[in-house]
């Protein structure tokens, strides 16, 4: 049987302050061939270059990465502000209605860091502009400085709730998971269920209550050293049984479907 197809959400960035162009990290391709054991498919997302439904029937799984831009405020009915940060509003019209699209679907998605906040604001979720604005809460940006390893090293622990998605999926309760990321969940969507905590209360792992199949996000990057993590890998395992699930035309499977 062929390699699942999995979509890989793109970024717009512009190389050498002139060329602009749609890119994803390497480290997110080598985690959705390596360890999902899918054929990465990298998304130009644009609307001006591809539909939902053409994505829908080319991909088997997608996977929404992370990115610097910032889902635009009033897709969640609020005013932008200066904390909101840099927009792409091309990815939004993308990524929310193709989120709605799988878990009606049943078609698998996973949601890395701007993809957990995409699921929860296509659910009609809100968001936090600067999680370390408010009071209690920690800095979850990466550190400015230092290499790739320090930037993405483990730098708190986040908890699942007991018997939940993630408590069955990672085999405990409690892991440890890199955080770079400024914004958060402010209220959750209708049928996100938040299953995972940092220790200041800010949500870190979501799944889509009732969706057929395979729904989960986190708002860490588990992209990183994602063969050897042992956080990261089931994870990635788990979407791709899914995924090779929908590719031999078996409809959804929920996230612990067995190959």
């Amino acid at each position: 049987m062929r390699r699942p197809i999995l979509g890989i959400i793109g970024n717009q960035y512009v190389i050498e302050d002139r060329y602009p162009v749609h890119a994803v990290g390497r480290m997110n391709l080598d985690a959705a061939a390596h360890v999902a054991g899918g054929m990465p498919y990298v998304i130009a997302a644009d609307p001006a270059l591809v539909s939902v439904e053409e994505l829908m029937e080319v991909c088997d799984g997608f996977i929404l990465t992370g990115g610097r831009a910032n889902v635009h405020p009033d897709t969640y009915g609020e005013l932008p502000t200066e904390a909101h940060g840099a927009f792409d509003p091309a990815r939004d019209a993308i990524t929310l209605p193709l989120v709605r699209a799988c878990v009606e679907a049943g078609q698998p998605i996973l949601g890395l860091c701007r993809g957990f906040q995409e699921i929860n604001v296509a659910m009609g979720g809100t968001l936090y502009p600067e999680i370390r604005d408010l009071p209690g809460r920690d800095n979850h940006r990466m550190p400015p400085d230092g290499t790739l390893e320090e930037q993405f090293a483990l730098r708190h622990a986040v908890t699942f709730d007991e018997g939940g998605v993630f408590h069955r999926l990672m085999g405990t309760r409690q892991v440890m998971t890199n955080t770079l990321h400024g914004q958060g969940i402010k209220t959750p969507g209708a049928r996100i269920v938040i299953e995972g905590h940092a220790p200041d209360g800010t949500a870190e792992a979501i799944h889509v209550s009732g969706a057929p199949g395979f729904a989960l996000a986190v708002q860490w990057h588990p992209e990183w050293n994602a063969a050897h993590d042992p956080v990261s890998r089931p994870l990635f395992e788990a979407f791709g049984i899914a995924a090779r699930h929908w590719a031999a035309g078996h409809g959804p499977v929920p996230a612990l479907k067995s190959a």
